[in-house]
């Protein structure tokens, strides 16, 4: 059995999901299946993918959902400009969610880098 959460990533990615829940949830009502779903969506996927890929039993698929978490990563932090641009959310929690966002970022790709190179197997196990 692998447990995701041994991850500091996947604890990062989940912290920055639930500051993503927060900070939109001051969002106007019709936004609420527009920018919000799309940025709440986003910021799920990345803890989501960590975890799924923890739960494969090879470093490529691994690797593969790591490289999806980080898509997922950049496409919120399009949606976070969008958002700061629109008047959505203050520019002090943009940044705050951007530094997180820049954390996770970093932390995966590490974990993709280390994947490929060492070829050595990332410890999510119990």
């Amino acid at each position: 059995m692998q447990d995701f959460r041994k991850l500091a990533v996947w604890r990062k990615a989940h912290l920055l999901a639930v500051e993503v829940y927060r900070a939109s949830a001051g969002f106007p009502v019709s936004e609420r299946f527009g920018l919000t779903n799309q940025m709440r969506r986003a910021a799920v996927s990345i803890a989501a993918n960590i975890a799924e890929g923890c739960g494969r039993d090879s470093d490529p698929d691994m690797k593969r959902f790591l490289q999806i978490a980080m898509g997922s990563a950049s496409e919120l932090h399009s949606q976070l400009l969008l958002a700061l641009d629109l008047g959505f959310i203050h520019p002090d929690r943009t940044k705050q969610a951007e530094a997180q966002l820049e954390e996770v970022k970093r932390m995966l790709s590490a974990l993709i880098v280390r994947i490929r190179g060492l070829g050595k197997a990332v410890s999510c196990k119990l």
